[in-house]
């Protein structure tokens, strides 16, 4: 990786052209609730984490490559991470980086206890940002995903307070 800052922070309406702009990604598209086409569509993007966990902008030497959050918070402590990165950002650690971040903050700062996400298997690239951000595989989810009509096994993968960074 180069020598850049990653910081997480939190987002803002003037964010949305960045997120308008990934969101035109081909792989990007599926990944928002709804197609993200207009800078009106991505601020409703930002707004909608309000009260379903924690979503953190992940910034690269300011510039807003990424996001990372935390939802599906359960009475046991436990939340569900998400992450992604625009196209110039990948392959230089910076998933991995924020999402180790990411989990820090939700130890310390939210109280939590275990941390899961998942990705399909076909997707190596996440694999390798689940376990340089400190997350284990705890095994595959047959058929649990379906895009156009194409089921996809996922791997989980789990990190817990009590493990090493």
């Amino acid at each position: 990786m180069l020598h850049t800052t990653i910081e997480l922070r939190e987002w803002r309406d003037d964010d949305a052209p960045a997120v308008l702009a990934v969101f035109q990604e081909p792989d990007m598209r599926a990944q928002a609730p709804w197609p993200v086409v207009t800078l009106k569509d991505a601020m409703g993007w930002i707004a909608a984490w309000s009260g379903v966990g924690h979503a953190f902008a992940v910034t690269l030497d300011g510039r807003v490559v990424g996001n990372v959050a935390v939802t599906g918070i359960d009475a046991h402590d436990t939340g569900w991470v998400s992450y992604w990165t625009a196209p110039e950002a990948r392959g230089r650690g910076v998933a991995a980086v924020a999402t180790a971040q990411l989990a820090r903050w939700a130890f310390r700062e939210r109280g939590l206890f275990r941390l899961e996400l998942g990705h399909r298997i076909d997707n190596p690239a996440s694999c390798r940002v689940a376990t340089k951000a400190g997350f284990r595989p705890e095994g595959i989810e047959r058929a649990k995903l379906s895009y156009d009509g194409v089921r996809y096994d996922v791997e989980r993968h789990a990190r817990l307070a009590t493990d090493r960074p």
